[in-house]
């Protein structure tokens, strides 16, 4: 059985008010049952959202990381200074990443051998875009960027993926549940022939205009095991609906 997650990516949103204000509701809300939470925040506000979670059943990570150790990579923030931090988690490959600093696949499959290599828990984004879809290359675009990113990692035990349609994401469509179950099952179909990961106990989360009137229906699906969820992170209610769904 597959313990779902629900992970709330805040993008390049708050400030130290709205980052206190929101996860003291989403600690106050969030109860002990079997679902996983995880928040996202910006490099800025990340020490203090783990602060303010010690002791709360909320993880905390980060938005991306460098590939590289250290040096001198202007801007750059390396996984073992996340470690350092007490991040749990580190996202990868998220569409925006791919389309706003071009990052390519060997790109991502060096920042998960980072992030792997010091003990972190990555989330790898794998998506296509709508002209992909319809096109009928949905499958096969997901399938390489899943091969890109896994191929030659030392260590996949702790490995989640998020398929997140480009086509979806902020935009108020969301993949139905048909269409995403058949995307996960694909997804999983690719991980049976990966190294190093056992895919039946692998999780797949669903990310693309994720709320609580759509949760419930996408959790259903035998092979969607969590979100990661964009604009309703950013609202407590809404996220803890989002989880509460997960939990059923």
């Amino acid at each position: 059985m597959r313990r779902p997650l629900v992970a709330g990516n805040w993008k390049m949103h708050g400030s130290c008010t709205s980052v206190e204000r929101l996860l003291g509701d989403l600690i106050a809300g969030v109860a002990e049952q079997q679902v996983d939470v995880a928040v996202f925040p910006t490099y800025v506000h990340i020490a203090q959202a783990i602060g303010l979670c010690t002791g709360a059943s909320i993880a905390v990570g980060a938005q991306d990381c460098s590939c590289k150790a250290s040096g001198a990579f202007t801007g750059e923030v390396a996984a073992q200074m996340l470690c350092d931090l007490g991040c749990q988690w580190v996202i990868l490959g998220h569409s925006e990443r791919r389309q706003y600093h071009s990052e390519s696949d060997e790109l991502i499959a060096s920042k998960l051998a980072a992030v792997v290599e010091q003990g972190l828990r990555p989330i790898v984004c794998v998506g296509e875009t709508l002209e992909q879809r319809e096109s009928g290359q949905a499958e096969a675009v997901v399938a390489s960027q899943i091969d890109g990113a896994l191929r030659e990692q030392a260590d996949l035990s702790g490995l989640v993926i998020a398929y997140e349609p480009v086509w979806a994401i902020g935009t108020g469509l969301t993949a139905s549940p048909e269409q995403a179950q058949d995307m996960h099952a694909s997804i999983r179909g690719c991980l049976e022939t990966a190294d190093g990961v056992e895919s039946n106990a692998t999780r797949i989360l669903y990310g693309g205009s994720v709320k609580g009137s759509n949760a419930a229906d996408l959790f259903e699906q035998p092979d969607i095991d969590g979100a990661l969820v964009g604009g309703a992170a950013l609202d407590a209610g809404a996220f803890l609906e989002i989880i509460n769904a997960a939990a059923q």
